[in-house]
Parts: structure tokens; C-alpha cells; sequence
């Protein structure tokens, strides 16, 4: 062989050695090489990853109890059709920004209007629960329409209206409504809120919505206020001299329920450095007791929140006469969160205070503690008419 044809394929071999490596560095990283995880501080319902090229959002509580965990990716409508995931990967792929959106629970609203999305809901079942009003007057525009209850979806009408996504809420996962949505290709995604049992962890659930409409950078600001005004008011509280006893709930025909030391109530009174006469229990929900039980311990209690859903001193007097033995009834030291309603009659407190904690906690601590905020105006707790 000639020194010529020898030099030639030498050169020939670390030429085609340069581009081949060349190449390899070029590839892109692998997926789960580049995963970065959403800070979610309080919430414990949900999780946030994105890759680069979509998101993964996983509901662990979608219900009370549920021990299915679910996994939903959101795609750029731009890269669509670049992205192929297994079918059995997800259990919905939702393409985004989100134009047209199908929500089923009032405390999906709050959110949906802080983030500036709320003409992008196209329908609501129920529609007489929902208090905003930027939100009615989309409805009285026809812009929402009704849906029928959330047990029942009428699907014909959301089908019509095409959403993109339905936003669901569920209380132990079968709804055929949503089973026949599914079938139609609309994507179902479930949004477990109402299961957190922390103030903040509640409110935190706006981060959820966020990546619909990629809006996560709006969703994380708003996040940050609201935490930061709560926590201002909760060291407010502490400087309070004293600390008012405090019982809750009322009776549902022979049950009374008050609220567990470690639920959304209880740690409201907690922060707001009330003396909660069932703060001790390690309960997350409510705790069913006798008429008897609350009365030995709650009697002399200085305050009653939550008395049902009763707004006046005679109607808790009608329900049971056995109401008035209590010195929080005869001292008219008792509040409701059911008196602000909106325009059809839904109650605000359970439409925007998961969002606004800050908000409630202002409202109790206004109540327990006036001299601590002398000039604040209840938004949700409201003397018994």
C-alpha cells in the first residue's frame, strides 16, 4: 500500500471518528435527566415535574381516603405532535395553554380568576353555588353554562360546549358522567383541594391550575402574598394576653359534629391563639359526639363558631331548645361563616376561604381578639343574626 493511499484512509477514519463524536454530543438529554421538580410547600395532594418538554402532574388525594395516585401530563400545543408517551403512561394528556375548561367545584374559581384565566370556563354544574362576581356576570352573559350537578353531569350539553379539559371533583371516584366524557376523548383531571386539612396547604392548590395555562411563574407570586400575609397575622395573634375558649360545630339530627384538633377549622383557632376545647384530638376531619358530651365540656366555652348552617339566635333556639344552656348563646358570642352569601345564594366562605386564609384567620382574630385589629371588616365570620 502507498504512503499517499495510507495517509488518505488514516485521514478518512479520524474524520468520520470527529463527526461520530461530534454527533453524540449533540444528542439531547434523556428525559428524566432534566426533571425539576415545582416547589409545593404545604399542600401534601399533589406534585409538579416538568422536563423541558411538558408536565407531569400527579393527584395523590383526589378524595378522602383514595389510594389511587394520578398521573397527568400537560403538552405545549406547539410540540404535540412531536411527543409520543405510552398509552398506559398517564391517566390523561391535556394539550395547553387551555382555551375552553369544564370546573366542577366552587373552589376552583378563586383560583381560575387570580390567574386571569376565568373566561377560559365554558361550564359549571350548579351554577346558583357560585358567588364570584366576575364569575356571575359571565354567567348572566351566557358565557358559563349549566351543567346540572356534579353527580350528574349532563354530558350532552358538555359535550356542546367542547372543553379541552373537565376539571373533576370527587368524593370516591365513580362518576359515569366523567366515564362517558372519557370515552369522548375529553381529557378528565381530577383536583383533590377540599382534601387538605392546612390553611396554606389549601391555598397552595393554585399552583395546580397554573400549569394549564402556563401561568406557574403568576401562580407562585400570588402563592407567596397569601402566605405571607398569614403568616404576619398569625404572629399578630401571639400577642394576645389571653386566650378565649372555643367550641364549634352543632348538632345534625342527634349528632353533634366539632371540628378535630388537626382539621382546616382547628388550626385556624390554633394560629389565631384560641383556647379550642378539641384541640388535643389527633383528627383531621370532624368528631361526632352527643348532645351530653359537648355540653359537659363546652358549656362555659367564651365563643361557638359554625353553629350548622343556622344564621340566628331564634332559629338555633327552634332547631334545640337545649342550645341556650350554652353561655356562648346566652352572651351572643356566636358566629357563623353561612350569613355572606353571594347573589344566588351560594356561601363565599366555601367558595374563596380555602384560597384566602390569610382572610379567615383576620376574620377570627378580629373576633377573639379585637384590640389586636380594631378596624377590620368581616368577609366570612358573621355575628348570629
Amino acid at each position: 500500500m502507498s504512503k499517499k493511499l495510507l495517509s488518505t484512509l488514516l485521514f478518512i477514519t479520524l474524520t468520520i471518528f470527529f463527526l461520530s463524536n461530534c454527533a453524540e454530543k449533540k444528542k439531547p438529554l434523556p428525559v428524566e435527566q432534566i426533571e425539576t421538580k415545582i416547589k409545593i410547600e404545604h399542600a401534601t395532594g399533589f406534585t409538579i415535574e416538568q422536563n423541558g418538554s411538558f408536565t407531569v402532574i400527579e393527584v395523590k388525594s383526589a378524595w378522602p381516603g383514595s389510594e389511587t395516585s394520578f398521573k397527568y401530563a400537560l403538552i405545549p400545543k406547539e410540540k404535540l405532535a412531536t411527543i409520543t408517551l405510552p398509552n398506559d403512561a398517564f391517566d390523561a394528556i391535556v394539550a395547553i395553554p387551555v382555551e375552553r375548561m369544564v370546573v366542577t367545584s366552587t373552589t376552583h374559581i378563586p383560583s381560575l380568576e387570580e390567574l386571569g384565566v376565568l373566561g377560559s370556563v365554558v361550564g359549571f354544574p350548579n351554577m346558583d353555588l357560585i358567588s364570584s362576581t366576575v364569575a356571575r356576570k359571565r354567567i348572566d352573559s351566557g358565557l358559563i353554562k349549566e351543567l346540572g350537578t356534579n353527580e350528574n353531569i349532563n354530558t350532552e350539553i358538555a359535550l356542546e360546549l367542547n372543553p379541552e379539559v373537565v376539571v373533576g371533583f370527587g368524593i370516591n371516584g365513580v362518576n359515569r358522567a366523567y366515564e362517558t366524557l372519557k370515552q369522548s376523548n375529553i381529557p378528565i383531571v381530577y383536583n383533590g383541594d377540599w382534601t387538605e386539612s392546612t390553611p396554606l396547604g389549601k391555598a397552595e392548590w393554585i399552583k395546580f391550575f397554573a400549569p394549564f395555562f402556563q401561568k406557574e411563574a403568576v401562580a407562585d407570586s400570588i402563592f407567596k402574598g397569601i402566605q405571607e400575609s398569614y403568616n404576619k397575622t398569625k404572629l399578630l395573634a401571639k400577642k394576645a394576653t389571653q386566650k378565649p375558649t372555643v367550641l364549634t360545630g352543632g348538632l345534625y339530627k342527634d349528632v353533634w359534629y366539632v371540628s378535630g384538633g388537626e382539621s382546616w377549622m382547628g388550626q385556624f383557632l390554633k394560629d389565631a391563639n384560641a383556647k379550642f376545647l378539641w384541640a388535643d384530638t389527633e383528627v383531621k376531619g370532624s368528631i361526632g359526639l352527643s348532645l351530653e358530651a359537648v355540653l359537659e365540656k363546652g358549656q362555659q366555652a367564651e365563643f361557638w363558631f359554625n353553629p350548622s348552617l343556622h344564621t340566628s339566635y331564634t332559629e338555633l333556639e327552634e332547631v334545640n331548645a337545649h342550645y341556650r344552656q350554652f353561655d356562648a348563646f346566652l352572651n351572643k358570642k356566636v358566629f357563623s361563616n353561612a350569613i355572606n352569601k353571594g347573589t344566588t345564594g351560594g356561601l363565599l366562605f366555601y367558595e374563596l376561604a380555602p384560597q384566602r386564609p390569610d382572610l379567615v384567620l383576620k376574620d377570627l382574630i378580629s373576633i377573639l381578639h379585637p384590640e389586636l385589629l380594631p378596624d377590620h371588616k368581616p368577609r366570612f365570620y358573621m355575628p348570629l343574626n
